[in-house]
């Protein structure tokens, strides 16, 4: 049997989500752009590897269970007592929508380091995953160049999803110039239409799918929201529209994307046809929608048994 699974790794985070408009009150869920990820792939039946540091209190134990419930493989994580997991409040503004408030990191620097990594797990796996959470941390910037290094000697493929919060960074330019240097190493790239033109200092799609091109991603995706999405490769733009949905909360959907994404290329590789990626990106924007018809980047629930068959499986 040759290599199968995908390596999520990053932070544990929770997310207390605000329950009205007093925020004063919320609701407790698993989260963090990296976990998403990690079990979106899973619950599409794809074989997930979580890499992070954990540690030994109650909210740890709650996000070590419910990564348990979806079967996701932590044996290749750490525990260290000091740890205490991020925590990301999502407030509610005054029209009714949700918003990222504010970031609790109470132990910086208890994350996975370099010498942490098992060699084992990327020869196991095909495609290793990694975000910008905690890229403005020095440390884990280093583990994750690490990790970079032994997913390329295990011929993994290499996706990296931007996933930029500014309030994070302790400059703007700090953090354009550690993510352009990742985007050089990566297979594959997503990012939302807003983090482009951040990135990129433009006001428009094309300019900034322009600007990018230097960097020579081998794929490139655009989510756009409600607009679909685009996927740039060998300097032809391929956009797809999305599906209309009754969206109830936006939180996680460009992870739920990104798991189909990784889906696609893990279960049937590079696309080698305008056609099939046409269809990855058909599927990756329907499971995106769907993760919008519930509160939590984790709730909705639904069969992809047709999705898979209309969108992927009729190129085969």
């Amino acid at each position: 049997m040759g290599k199968q699974g995908i390596i999520s790794l990053g932070e544990a985070f929770v997310d207390y989500i605000s329950i009205d408009r007093t925020n004063n009150e919320y609701q407790q869920l698993l989260g963090g752009a990296t976990v998403n990820v990690a079990v979106g792939s899973r619950r599409l039946g794809i074989p997930t590897y979580y890499l992070c540091k954990f540690g030994t209190d109650e909210i740890s134990e709650f996000v070590e269970n419910e990564l348990r419930k979806d079967r996701i493989d932590t044996d290749f994580s750490i525990h260290s007592p000091k740890k205490k997991i991020c925590g990301v409040y999502v407030h509610i503004n005054e029209n009714g929508e949700r918003y990222f408030h504010s970031y609790s990191n109470p132990t910086p620097d208890e994350v996975l380091s370099a010498d942490e990594l098992t060699r084992e797990v990327f020869e196991q796996a095909k495609i290793f995953y990694f975000g910008s959470g905690t890229l403005f941390l020095n440390k884990a910037k280093q583990t994750t160049e690490a990790a970079i290094k032994y997913a390329k000697e295990s011929q993994n493929m290499i996706a990296f999803d931007a996933n930029i919060r500014p309030k994070r960074w302790e400059s703007e330019e700090h953090c354009r110039k550690t993510i352009a240097a990742f985007l050089k190493q990566a297979d594959i790239v997503k990012l939302a239409e807003d983090e482009l033109n951040f990135l990129t200092e433009t006001d428009s799609l094309e300019e900034g799918i322009e600007k990018l091109s230097t960097y020579q991603i081998p794929f490139l995706f655009i989510t756009m929201g409600r607009k679909g999405a685009c996927a740039v490769i060998n300097g032809n733009n391929i956009f797809v529209s999305a599906p209309t949905v009754n969206a109830i909360d936006t939180t996680g959907a460009g992870d739920a994307f990104m798991s189909a994404l990784l889906y696609c290329f893990h279960e049937q590789g590079k696309p080698a046809t305008q056609s099939q990626l046409t269809n990855y990106l058909q599927f990756s924007n329907h499971v995106g929608a769907a993760a919008t018809t519930e509160i939590g980047s984790l709730s909705a629930n639904f069969d992809l048994t047709v999705w898979k068959k209309q969108f992927l499986f009729k190129t085969r």
